[in-house]
């Protein structure tokens, strides 16, 4: 569960009674996509056959750029993240994060479920030992990439559901 109970109104659109614009929305959806592909050849090496994560990720795209509709968005996230269910480590992870990326469309919380999943896959793909700083770079690696306007917002966001994101996000 990377959802709150508490939704924070920064992260909830104009018109669901948030202040995210449509345009930091999409920005998230953007980015969460990055974090996404940044680890899906963890998933592609193991299940080279199955193009559903890459899928995902090529929606939440095209819904940024208002070329889809959230509803077939939010569908190709939940198609992704069952490619994820029958496996198991690193895969598993590189899956989920291509669907929560997708789901960004429907809720703009699910960007740190993309990017969440893709540190636990890299963590999961780094040797014994290094997991905890194989994930500190991955997390680095995504705050590189984050919109400069949208950093601190989503810095303090992962700061505020740290717990429910499996501590992913400490220092």
């Amino acid at each position: 569960m990377i959802l709150p109970l508490v939704r924070d109104p920064r992260l909830v659109t104009i018109r669901r009674g948030g202040s995210l614009t449509d345009a930091d929305h999409q920005a998230l959806a953007l980015w969460a996509a990055t974090c996404a592909e940044h680890v899906l050849p963890l998933f592609e090496t193991s299940q080279p056959a199955d193009q559903r994560p890459r899928q995902a990720i090529e929606a939440t795209r095209t819904w940024a750029r208002g070329e889809a509709g959230m509803m077939a968005t939010r569908a190709l996230g939940g198609h992704a993240m069952g490619a994820a269910r029958p496996l198991s480590g690193a895969a598993r992870f590189a899956a989920y994060s291509a669907g929560q990326a997708a789901c960004v469309a429907h809720v703009p919380e699910h960007d740190l479920g993309a990017a969440a999943y893709g540190i636990k896959a890299v963590r999961a793909a780094a040797e014994p030992g290094a997991a905890r700083q194989a994930g500190r770079a991955e997390r680095d690696w995504q705050r590189r990439h984050l919109p400069e306007h949208l950093r601190d917002l989503v810095i303090e966001d992962q700061e505020r559901r740290n717990a429910i994101c499996w501590f992913v996000f400490d220092d």
